[in-house]
């Protein structure tokens, strides 16, 4: 098959969330389809990776979108019906190479990443369009407004979610079908709009980066976070874990240590780290070391949508881990098959503190994560799902 990927964000390096899953989707489908894609250019840096991409797409298209423009886009578009989120990737531009590209080939599919680049493809004339969401956006902004804000941000969150709840709706009946990544936000989205043109599509891990190492289930000290530390979902977690559960761990375990690590961290997450037990490490390439040094994951997410790639990402190394509902749903395992999940503070602390106290649940726990993650979340197991959507047209 002959495939076009439409994507918001360059896909490389694949650090996480967007990046991370075209590349990976693209790797697996290369071996057997001949792969375009088109997608924005944020930073000019990243014109140095386009070789990175070649042995992967045929065709590579680039659009520029400095941020000054996007800051411009969302100025304008405060008082129009379409979120933020979708204004800020307004581009005259890249409809037009758009359109150029799709006149001058033919494709056997349309994948269309995030429901911000669906403006793009909202009206072509393909029997095969379909659209990735990374998660239920709506639900995403649903939950965000249940976490206690001051009043300006609470007020402009009200309005983008009722922007986005309405601009959801009318984009997904567009598409021929559309991708979520948890069966959390497909019964969300299907009981909110109405709709059934919904499939589920995981994301994955690289289970060959990211596979067990001989970890050793013996040691009690550390306490993990990864992740994007300027995303907002993040950055609350961390706050809440270090103010609200961290003291109650370290009740029991005054020598754990907890790691915060990931690019981008902004004032409100460096000023957690004390050089003692709270380490901000910033940007880290290679993660596998700093997971299999860690005792327990944590994921105290309090607002998100979708499944949480650090969460996978562990129990693909036999990390044990404690999360929040959010994204355990979408990972469909039991209490504690590579994961727990604890919704309040207290409970959250006491299960930690039992991981730590435990090393043979440690090991049972990270064994069974282990073992789930290679049976469904292989990035070989969703591109062949992946592929199973492209070739059933309607």
């Amino acid at each position: 098959m002959k495939l076009l990927f439409i994507a918001n964000r360059f896909p490389y390096p694949p650090f996480r969330g967007d990046k991370l899953k075209i590349f990976n989707l693209a790797k697996q489908l290369s071996k057997s389809h001949t792969l375009h894609l088109i997608t924005f250019v944020e930073n000019q840096s990243d014109y140095q990776y386009v070789d990175h991409l070649k042995p992967y797409f045929e065709k590579i298209e680039l659009i520029d979108l400095p941020k000054w423009k996007s800051v411009v886009n969302v100025f304008f578009g405060l008082l129009g019906r379409n979120p933020l989120q979708v204004q800020y990737f307004k581009s005259s531009e890249f409809k037009t190479k758009l359109d150029l590209i799709l006149k001058e080939n033919s494709y056997d599919a349309i994948h269309v990443q995030h429901l911000r680049m669906a403006q793009f493809a909202l009206n072509l004339n393909h029997p095969n369009r379909i659209l990735d969401l990374p998660d239920a956006f709506s639900l995403y902004w649903e939950r965000r407004k249940s976490i206690k804000r001051n009043f300006i941000t609470r007020l402009l969150d009200n309005i983008e979610s009722k922007k986005v709840l309405n601009y959801e709706k009318e984009i997904l009946q567009n598409f021929n079908k559309c991708l979520v990544c948890s069966q959390e936000d497909l019964n969300y989205l299907k009981k909110k709009h109405q709709i059934d043109n919904l499939f589920l599509l995981p994301n994955g891990v690289d289970v060959e980066q990211f596979k067990f190492k001989n970890h050793d289930y013996y040691h009690a000290h550390t306490l993990l976070f990864t992740g994007n530390m300027d995303y907002a979902p993040n950055v609350d977690a961390v706050i809440y874990f270090v103010n609200d559960v961290f003291p109650l761990i370290k009740s029991s375990f005054p020598e754990v240590k907890f790691v915060i690590a990931g690019q981008r961290p902004i004032d409100k997450v460096l000023q957690l780290h004390n050089g003692e037990d709270v380490l901000v490490t910033g940007f880290v390439e290679d993660l596998t070391d700093l997971y299999n040094s860690a005792s327990v994951v944590v994921a105290p997410l309090r607002f998100g949508a979708g499944t949480q790639n650090k969460v996978l990402e562990a129990m693909a190394m036999g990390i044990p881990v404690v999360c929040s509902n959010i994204g355990f749903d979408g990972l469909e395992i039991q209490d504690g098959e590579g994961a727990f999940m604890r919704t309040n503070s207290q409970d959250f602390a006491q299960q930690v503190i039992a991981l730590l106290g435990d090393s043979s649940l440690r090991e049972k726990t990270g064994s069974l994560g282990t073992l789930k993650i290679n049976q469904s979340f292989s990035w070989a197991q969703i591109a062949n799902r992946l592929e199973g959507y492209f070739s059933v047209k309607g």
